[in-house]
This record gives structure tokens, sequence and C-alpha cells, in this order.
């Protein structure tokens, strides 16, 4: 939150539509289902790095103990293919 805006993530079929002033839509939540340290250094960089390189946007999330993408539901089969990749496992897609 800035002094100009407050940023919510939520469901997209749990938005009514006369509270918002701006949206956007059709993004798919990617988390990293795994207990990251704390003082992980580079995870989320290597991991847009790659995405950038494919002309993947990403927003990132991060929790105390994990991290989170959201992108457009068009790149997520690129997405996946590129986290795949890099070794990573996709479950519920």
């Amino acid at each position: 939150m800035d002094k100009k805006e407050i940023t919510v993530i939520i469901e997209q079929d749990k938005i009514r539509k006369e509270e918002i002033i701006e949206i956007e839509k059709d993004f798919r939540v990617l988390t990293f289902d795994m207990r990251l340290p704390f003082n992980l250094v580079g995870f989320i960089a290597r991991i847009s790095n790659e995405l950038a390189k494919e002309g993947i946007p990403i927003l990132v999330i991060s929790s105390y103990s994990t991290d989170h993408i959201l992108l457009k539901e068009k790149y997520l089969s690129k997405a996946i293919k590129v986290l795949r990749k890099l070794g990573f496992k996709i479950e519920n897609v």
C-alpha cells in the first residue's frame, strides 16, 4: 500500500464490480510449496531471470517461509516449461 493505492489479490469470482476502480484479470498463482530459509539469496532472482528471458512478466509475493508468483493465464504453459527446466516439480495446476 502506498499513499495512492491499496493492492488486493482476490479470487476473480469474488470481486464485486461496484467496489473496483481498476482491475487486472486472468492471473494464475504458482506457489513454491517448500520451506525456504529466510536468509536464502537469489531464489526469485533466478526464477524471474529465466521467465524474463522467455518474455513472461510476473508479480512476486513473498511470505516469511515461501514465495508465490502471479502471472497471466496466457503465459502459464510456457512458465511451467521454464520451471520444469529449472528442476521444479509442478503439481495441481
